[in-house]
C-alpha cells in the first residue's frame, strides 16, 4: 500500500512540476497557442503565473514533507488541494469543449483522491 501511495504522489508531483514550470516560465501567448492552453487567453498573466507557482508548491508538498519526515500530514492536505484544482481545471476545459483535457484532469483527480484516502486512512504516515 505504501509503495502504491508513493507512486501516486510521485506521478502527481511530476505533473505538478511540469505544469508549474510551464505556467510560471513560458510566456502567456505561447501557452495560449498550445493544446489545452486556450483558457490562458481570457485571464491575466498574474493569474497564470500564480497557478504556476501553486503547482510548483504542490510538487514540493506531495513529496518533501514525507521524504524528510517533517509534517507528513501536508502530503494528503496537498492532495486535497490538488483535487480542488482539478475540479476547477475540469470546469474550465469543459466550458471550452476540450473534453480530452477534462478526462486527463479526471485521471489526475482520481490519483489525488486515492492519495488523500490512503494517507488520511490506512496508509497514513503515523500508522
Amino acid at each position: 500500500m505504501n509503495l502504491a501511495l508513493w507512486i501516486c504522489a510521485g506521478l502527481l508531483a511530476a505533473v505538478a512540476l511540469a505544469g508549474g514550470i510551464s505556467k510560471t516560465f513560458v510566456p502567456k501567448e505561447a501557452l495560449a497557442a498550445a493544446p489545452g492552453g486556450g483558457w490562458t487567453a481570457d485571464v491575466g498573466v498574474g493569474f497564470v503565473k500564480t497557478l504556476g507557482v501553486l503547482e510548483l508548491l504542490a510538487a514540493v508538498g506531495l513529496i518533501l514533507p514525507a521524504a524528510v519526515g517533517v509534517a507528513p500530514v501536508l502530503v494528503p492536505v496537498t492532495a486535497v488541494c490538488w483535487v480542488l484544482l482539478m475540479v476547477g481545471a475540469m470546469i474550465t476545459h469543459g466550458r471550452l469543449g476540450e473534453f480530452r483535457f477534462v478526462a486527463l484532469n479526471l485521471a489526475y483527480l482520481a490519483l489525488a483522491a486515492v492519495l488523500v484516502w490512503g494517507r488520511f486512512g490506512p496508509g497514513s504516515f503515523s500508522s
